[in-house]
């Protein structure tokens, strides 16, 4: 598991099947090496949640999985969807490592001093460690959140500024040239999210700009054998129960195959 000493003491909502670690039922996860097996131990990480590697799930295999979700309503549509995902990936198996933003009070405001230092070999910001062990160690990433006036939420958006940055997620070559992918360990990339638009708004009038970001831009960095799924509902203020249930299932029968 990723090194999670930087975590911060803050609230965090339980999964279904994952409580919550807060406070004495935290644990510690060393950083490991590359090739090391991950060990787990107890550790104090409010707003994270710990899924334990178990059987290798009814697809023959288990895999390390970073999920980032970003909506400050726990009682949301999205916030359903997010634990629906995380159910389904420890149901499987899977080892991992669920990212609240907002219940971990990410800050997603860089600095001047932290942009100046993209241009050279510079340490990253205590801060974001923690996120930036748990994206290095991951094969997949998962990210659940709402499509706000055409794109992802602004924590969201300032968790890949900073996050994503040069020597993490690609390097940047002395002479200029082109960019290099870094995160060649994630080999998968699911994403989840809502529009209050129709369909043909945001497809064919806007031409569907946050998804370009992620599966065109950010993609790019990551393993090139990398595959992804993308779900979205839309309308989704105007649907009814049953149509949102109808996709939650989806979401869950998409993600047994992730």
């Amino acid at each position: 598991m990723p090194n999670m000493q930087q975590a911060r003491s803050v609230p965090c909502q339980a999964m279904p099947g994952i409580g919550a670690i807060t406070g004495s039922d935290a644990s510690e996860v060393p950083a490991m090496e590359s090739d090391a097996a991950p060990p787990i131990k107890p550790r104090q990480a409010d707003g994270i949640q710990l899924a334990s590697k178990r059987d290798q799930g009814a697809w023959g295999h288990a895999m390390k999985v970073n999920v980032v979700y970003a909506h400050p309503a726990q009682d949301s549509y999205v916030a359903s969807l997010h634990r629906r995902v995380v159910g389904v990936l420890k149901a499987r198996g899977d080892e991992v490592v669920d990212f609240d933003l907002y219940a971990m009070k990410f800050d997603p405001v860089m600095q001047v001093e932290e942009l100046k230092g993209h241009a050279g070999p510079s340490p990253a910001p205590a801060d974001l460690r923690v996120y930036i062990d748990a994206l290095q160690w991951a094969e997949a990433c998962v990210f659940c959140f709402p499509t706000w006036w055409s794109g992802m939420p602004a924590l969201l958006k300032g968790y890949f500024d900073r996050v994503w940055r040069p020597g993490v997620a690609f390097d940047l070559p002395t002479d200029g040239g082109t960019i290099r992918p870094a995160l060649l360990n994630i080999r998968r990339m699911g994403v989840v999210t809502t529009f209050g638009s129709p369909w043909w708004y945001t497809r064919l009038y806007m031409q569907d700009p946050g998804r370009k970001v992620l599966l065109r831009g950010l993609k790019s960095m990551c393993g090139r054998t990398q595959k992804h799924l993308y779900l979205s509902k839309y309308s989704v203020e105007r649907i009814s129960g049953e149509e949102r249930e109808k996709f939650a299932r989806k979401v869950e029968q998409q993600f047994e195959r992730f």
